[in-house]
């Protein structure tokens, strides 16, 4: 976990964890009956849904209730924010008081090694390192 983070930020991570843990998948809505809908979230908004009116025996809706505290919102579960990471060039601009490494999937083996090597001599946390 980020040694820089006050007690009240790792309180709220902990918070946000547990919350990210219990949080259910939401489908849209008759995702089930058509593939090509696929069940990627899309508010409902027919006139007649019964999604739309929350009713009971269908499932949860997309809400503000579920989301995490605003002060660690967008933070990885170790309490670093994430920096996408293409080359060794752009390791140059991560902080590593606040910030972890992860390597985007594009990135062959080779320079996937490379980009782990520099990320130790900076001392940078590596979420996808292998």
């Amino acid at each position: 976990m980020n040694r820089l983070l006050d007690e009240n930020q790792r309180r709220l991570l902990k918070i946000k964890n547990i919350m990210a843990r219990k949080r259910v998948e939401f489908h849209r809505q008759e995702w089930f009956r058509y593939k090509k809908l696929g069940d990627a979230w899309r508010k409902p908004r027919g006139k007649h849904s019964k999604l739309r009116e929350h009713l009971a025996r269908r499932p949860p809706v997309v809400d503000a209730g579920f989301r995490s505290p605003a002060a660690v919102r967008g933070m990885h579960p170790s309490g670093y924010y994430e920096v996408l990471v293409h080359n060794v060039k752009e390791l140059e601009a991560v902080d590593p008081r606040y910030q972890a490494v992860r390597i985007a999937s594009s990135v062959g083996s080779r320079k996937r090694q490379e980009i782990v090597k520099r990320s130790e001599e900076l001392k940078l946390k590596v979420l996808n390192g292998r």
